[in-house]
Order: structure tokens, then sequence, then C-alpha cells
């Protein structure tokens, strides 16, 4: 049976990113998808075994466990400079949930939510999913936000979404700017909702955090990225009482709570042995200069990735056809926004020998 459908719904595409990745023949190299190529470091996955065989399998409750909270309180307190008690903190079912719920919690009909464009896919669907307006906010010729023209929109807007290390161009935003941007917004009104999920995974920059700069802001983050953990699906959200008191109710109806087994998992990464992230950072810095010199010598310019684990390059439509015809998986510049239809993402979150193998193939697919 089919019937009318939600105009929310309709008016979306599915991700660019996974209709590229589910379209890709046989024997591709995939740099398409943010998917670390690392396994859970062990002590987590014991973390996990541990808590099934103690029968930690029911329902917690909806805000997270409360040793995981206190855990990831003491992490914002000690990494990024943020005071945030553990009743302040929702555990979710990854970053994505906790930018759903955040957007389903803030966001009424009409209301403009601005976003980098080019910017993570996510951001513009999950505004419209809740009735918003996504405004794209451009980015200057480093791929950094353009603070005066950020500033020059804010005017009337509800939620400003903060990626910094930004997907998909790898950029870090300074201290100076990070700093502009919350408090013009403070001012105006507008709630700073700070993806940081790739904070761990800078080259030669320093991470800041949003909630340093002010009140008004709604602090996203995962285990997904830092600790190889994209299919534990946890995430969690950081931010004032009254915004916490109403995105508890979207996630109580929608989720419950965290997964169990994860959050307990969790818990063993954020107290545990950090330098499997060192490990993991130190080679996606080796990755990126590898893949950025290749590319370089073909013939490409582009700002050098500063963090996360992405480049973003020019590139025709035509010619990222011909790559990816040529067994290399890469995302059009079309899946982040309006503003960069001339580019592509190429993940480096893959082996070097996988890299130096795209970097063949992307070098004949450049000659033909």
């Amino acid at each position: 049976m089919t019937g009318p459908f939600s105009s929310r719904v309709k008016d979306i595409e599915i991700s660019g990113i996974r209709k590229i990745f589910e379209a890709a023949g046989p024997g591709s190299i995939n740099l398409g998808l943010g998917q670390p190529d690392f396994d859970t470091p062990q002590h987590i996955k014991d973390a996990a075994i541990a808590a099934i065989q103690a029968g930690k399998t029911g329902y917690t409750g909806n805000n997270g466990i409360p040793e995981l909270r206190a855990a990831l309180s003491d992490k914002l307190k000690n990494e990024n400079h943020v005071t945030c008690s553990p009743d302040r903190i929702i555990v979710t079912a990854g970053a994505s949930e906790a930018l759903h719920i955040v957007m389903q919690a803030l966001v009424n009909e009409g209301d403009l939510v601005l976003c980098a464009d080019p910017g993570f896919v996510s951001y513009a669907a999950l505004a419209t999913i809740a009735g918003g307006r996504p405004v794209g906010v451009p980015l200057d010729k480093t791929f950094h936000i353009d603070i005066e023209k950020a500033k020059s929109l804010m005017d009337g807007a509800r939620l400003f979404i903060l990626n910094s290390p930004a997907n998909p161009t790898g950029a870090v935003e300074s201290k100076e700017s990070v700093k502009a941007l919350v408090e013009y917004a403070e001012d105006a009104g507008v709630t700073i909702v700070s993806d940081e999920v790739y904070e761990h995974f800078i080259y030669g920059k320093e991470h800041w955090s949003a909630a340093r700069f002010g009140d008004n802001v709604v602090t996203i983050n995962a285990a997904s990225k830092t600790y190889a953990m994209t299919g534990w699906r946890l995430g969690y959200l950081a931010a004032p009482e009254d915004i916490v008191g109403q995105c508890i109710k979207v996630h109580q109806y929608c989720q419950a709570c965290a997964t169990s087994i994860s959050q307990y998992a969790a818990l063993a990464a954020y107290t545990g042995d950090q330098s499997p992230v060192k490990k993991m950072r130190d080679e996606y810095k080796a990755r990126r200069d590898l893949i950025c010199a290749g590319l370089a010598k073909i013939g490409f310019s582009f700002p050098v990735p500063e963090g996360a684990f992405y480049a973003f390059v020019p590139m025709k439509p035509a010619l990222v056809t011909r790559i990816i015809e040529s067994g290399v998986i890469l995302t059009p510049g079309s899946a982040f926004g309006t503003n960069a239809p001339d580019y592509a993402r190429i993940s480096y979150a893959a082996s070097r020998d996988d890299l130096k193998r795209a970097l063949d193939r992307i070098e004949k697919a450049t000659g033909e």
C-alpha cells in the first residue's frame, strides 16, 4: 500500500555518500566513506564482552549509565576545558542521533539553520526533517568559515552548526574564529551546535571547543571516530540544562537509551588506555601526507587538510565519474551542498597500500 508521504521526507535525498558506495563495482578501492580501517582497541572489546557476561543487557536510564556520563564530564573538563555536570549529558546512538534530537527539540517550522556549505551531508537534511530551513554558510579559499559572512547570516537564525575539524574539507577553525562565532551567536540569540567528532585527528593545529567561549552551546561528539567504534553507535551531547530537558523527551521516544553494551565499551574507551588514539592519529597524518603528495604530483592543487581524514580536491564531475569507473570510490562535492560541485572528497581512512593503488588509478583516469 502506498499513500501520501511527509513532505519533510519527500524533499530530501538519500545521502550522496551512500549512493556512490552502494553503486561501486567489485574490486573498487573505497575512499568514499568516513570509516576508519582500524579495529576497535582490544580493551574496549573486552569491556563489552565482560558486560555481556555480567548480564548488563537491559535498558539503561534514558540519558545513559551514570558511570559513563561521569567519565564524559571529566573528559570535557580535562580535554576540552568545558565544565558540564553529568546531568547535562545525554548518551545517544552515535553523533547522528544527537544531531537529530537537538534539531527536533530546538527547531520550529521555518526556523533558519546555518551550516557550512560545503559541509557534512546530515546537517541540512536533519534541519529539513525538523521543519527548518537550512542556509549554507560560505567558506573562504582555504575552506575555513567566512566569519563576516557567517555573522551577516545569523540575525534571525535559530541554530549555527559548527564542525571543526570539518567534514568534508579537513579544515580546523582557529581559536579566534570559534570565539568570534560563539560570542556573536550569543548576542544574536543563536544556539551553536558544535560537532567535534574529529577533535583528536588534527595535524599541526589545536582543537578549540565552542563551549569554552559561551553558554548557549550544544557540544556533540562520539566514540565512533576517536576509538574506531563506528558500528557501536555511541555518541553524546552536552548542553545547558534547559536544552537537555527538551532533548531527553525526543531521545526517550525515538531511542529510549543507547545500547547498554556499547555504553560499557565506551566507558572503557574514555577511561582506559589512550595510546591507540595517538597511533591512529600518527597513521592518519602519514596517510594524509601520502595522498596529498600523490595528488599534487598528478597536478591537483588544494589546501592541505588540517584535521579529520579527508582531502577536498577540485575535480569536474566528468573526472569524478571516470575515477569511480576506474575503481576508486570517492564522493562528489555536490553531496555536501551547492557551493562545491566541481570538487570531490577523498577519504584517507584506508591503508597506505590502498592509497597508493588508488593514486595510480586516479592518475590514469586523469590522463584519459
